[in-house]
C-alpha cells in the first residue's frame, strides 16, 4: 500500500468527496442537510491534521491535498450559495479573487526564486476560519430560520471581507520579503 494512503489522508478524501453533496444540498434549498454535511467536512478536517500529528503519518501527499480539499469546499459552498442568492456574486468574486491572486503571486515567486513551501500564515488561517463561520451563520440562518442570523448575516459577510482582503496582502508582504531574500 502507497504510504500517502493513511488515515489522515483518507480525511482528507473525504472531505472532498462531501463537497458536491454539501453544493447540492444548498442548489437545492435542503440547508439543514448541506449544514450537516459542512459539519462532517469541516470536522474532517480537524481529525486528518490531529491524525497526523498524532500518529506521526505526516506526508507530502496530505501536505498538498488538506488546502486543495478546504479550498475546494469553500469555493463550492460559496459558489452555490450565490447561485441560491444567499451571498452576493461580489462576494464570491472577492473569495475567489484572492485565491487567484495568491496562487499567481506563488507562481511568480516560484518561477524567480527557488522557494518551493508556502506555509499558510496565521492571517490566512484566520481568513479561513472566518469564511467557515460566514458559510455556517448563511447555512445556519437558512436551516433554521433565526431571525437574529438576518440581522447578523451582513456584519459576517463583511468581516469575512476584510480578513479575505487583508489576507490576501499579507501574503504579497510575505512574498515581496521572500523574493527580495532569493
Amino acid at each position: 500500500m502507497p504510504r500517502w494512503i493513511n488515515l489522515p489522508n483518507l480525511f482528507t478524501l473525504l472531505r472532498l468527496v462531501l463537497v458536491p453533496f454539501v453544493m447540492q444540498a444548498i442548489l437545492q434549498g435542503r440547508y439543514t442537510l448541506a449544514l450537516a454535511l459542512f459539519g462532517i467536512a469541516a470536522v474532517t478536517d480537524i481529525l486528518d491534521g490531529a491524525a497526523a500529528r498524532r500518529l506521526g503519518l505526516s506526508t507530502q501527499a496530505g501536505a498538498y491535498l488538506d488546502p486543495v480539499a478546504d479550498k475546494c469546499l469553500l469555493s463550492g459552498v460559496f459558489l452555490a450559495l450565490a447561485v441560491g442568492k444567499v451571498v452576493p456574486w461580489w462576494f464570491v468574486g472577492v473569495v475567489f479573487g484572492r485565491d487567484l491572486y495568491i496562487l499567481l503571486g506563488v507562481a511568480g515567486v516560484m518561477l524567480f526564486t527557488p522557494v518551493r513551501k508556502f506555509p499558510p500564515s496565521l492571517w490566512g488561517k484566520v481568513s479561513t476560519f472566518v469564511q467557515i463561520l460566514t458559510v455556517v451563520a448563511c447555512l445556519a440562518r437558512n436551516a433554521l430560520e433565526l431571525r437574529v442570523l438576518d440581522a447578523l448575516s451582513p456584519a459576517i459577510l463583511w468581516l469575512c471581507v476584510v480578513f479575505t482582503a487583508w489576507s490576501g496582502l499579507h501574503y504579497t508582504w510575505r512574498g515581496f520579503r521572500v523574493a527580495r531574500a532569493h
